[in-house]
């Protein structure tokens, strides 16, 4: 069925669900291990799916912060819900103001290719560390040091984890079955054949809102450890691939042209700001999550509209139900999901050629993992870049 410029139908619901292998865990992963609202984070997700689809009337993916969520993951004691708070408001506000005042264009000049690689790179490494720790806890589930279970003489949590990988790798390219969605409902079965389903609490509606209000200190640690590493990402991948591959999917037109550089600035700006409000999810557009929506199907905002629909049901009717299912999921799964994730990020660095170019990613990919500050990482990055160019250093 056609409404105008949008299409609801099969495929185009299909190519909705395309980029869920990256929102579904680090989403998870934030209401479990930070102690965020599912519903002011799925709330905030849907909303911002669906004005994107009214507004851009393009599949515009909705995903995490890649960088302020692997950090707040790997992270849960230090990055708290008002140390995430404070970030989307921070986040937003900077996006708004250099949307508005072209300062985007400028800076983008800065994020080179091997720059935007290195914290990937970092970022991956991190992300692989701290799956793997998780997959060795001897604890089945999160903040639960009472549930350790042993299988054939070893740690059930190691089990599901090395199970859980293979099913994991088997399944990486399947589009009938995604594979983290495979892999937290096959969690979930663990959770409840452990005897863990007398918990959960089977009550519809939403779950509690916070309005936070971020001391200093939360907004310090936020921009420290947060924004700073997250900028340069964010220019590079969610607005300057994103409005190119717009236009390299669905051609040079009036709707491709409304997905500028500038547009899609404010757009998180706004989304951010609300979300930083409800304590909910910092999010972001992506090259790689509009490709994945469109190879799979989606072709117009109608995936949007759908998607986004599907994330309020969630929100605020199963919102309750979904956070004692969360809580059933063991710390294996969570681990795989960062090991893959941090894997996924870490093998963008393949198309880096130049010697040069690898030897600054990997600079800073080092200095990121060794410090776990990625925006230090960053800036001796940019140093290092300017040195090497200014006095044509061969490396």
């Amino acid at each position: 069925m056609q409404i105008g410029p949008y299409i609801f139908d099969r495929k185009e619901f299909a190519g909705s669900l395309g980029d869920l292998g990256t929102l579904i865990p680090l989403s998870i992963a934030l209401i479990v291990l930070n102690g965020l609202s599912v519903t002011s984070v799925f709330l905030m997700v849907g909303l911002f799916y669906i004005v994107c689809g009214l507004y851009f009337k393009l599949p515009l993916p909705v995903q995490p912060l890649k960088v302020v969520s692997a950090i707040a993951i790997a992270f849960p004691h230090e990055i708290t819900p008002q140390v995430i708070a404070a970030s989307g408001l921070i986040f937003g506000a900077l996006l708004i103001i250099m949307s508005l005042t072209g300062l985007i264009d400028w800076l983008a000049k800065l994020f080179t290719k091997p720059v935007v690689r290195g914290i990937q790179l970092g970022l991956g490494f991190i992300l692989i560390t701290r799956g793997i720790a998780y997959i060795r806890l001897p604890a089945l589930f999160v903040q639960q040091p009472d549930s350790t279970f042993n299988l054939i003489g070893l740690p059930l949590n190691l089990v599901v984890g090395i199970i859980g990988a293979v099913i994991t790798l088997i399944l990486l390219n399947s589009r009938r079955f995604p594979a983290s969605l495979v892999l937290v409902a096959g969690g979930i079965i663990v959770g409840v054949a452990s005897g863990s389903l007398s918990q959960i609490s089977f009550i519809l509606g939403p779950t509690a809102v916070e309005f936070i209000i971020p001391t200093a200190g939360n907004f310090y640690t936020a921009l420290v450890l947060l924004i700073i590493p997250q900028i340069p990402l964010t220019i590079g991948n969610a607005i300057i691939s994103t409005s190119d591959i717009c236009r390299s999917l669905f051609g040079d037109n009036s709707l491709t042209h409304r997905a500028s550089y500038r547009a899609l600035g404010i757009s998180m700006g706004l989304a951010n700001l609300l979300t930083g409000l409800l304590t909910g999810m910092p999010m972001c557009h992506g090259a790689g999550g509009l490709a994945a929506h469109h190879r799979f199907g989606a072709r117009t905002g109608g995936s949007n509209l759908m998607i986004g629909a599907v994330f309020l049901v969630i929100a605020l009717v199963f919102g309750t139900i979904g956070i004692s299912l969360l809580m059933l999921i063991p710390n294996a799964v969570l681990g795989i999901l960062l090991l893959f994730a941090g894997l996924e990020l870490s093998i963008l660095i393949r198309d880096l050629n130049e010697r040069g170019d690898l030897f600054l990613a990997v600079l800073i990919a080092g200095l990121g993992f060794a410090t776990t500050n990625l925006g230090l990482a960053f800036l001796i990055g940019i140093i290092v870049n300017f040195l090497i160019r200014r006095f044509k250093i061969s490396l």
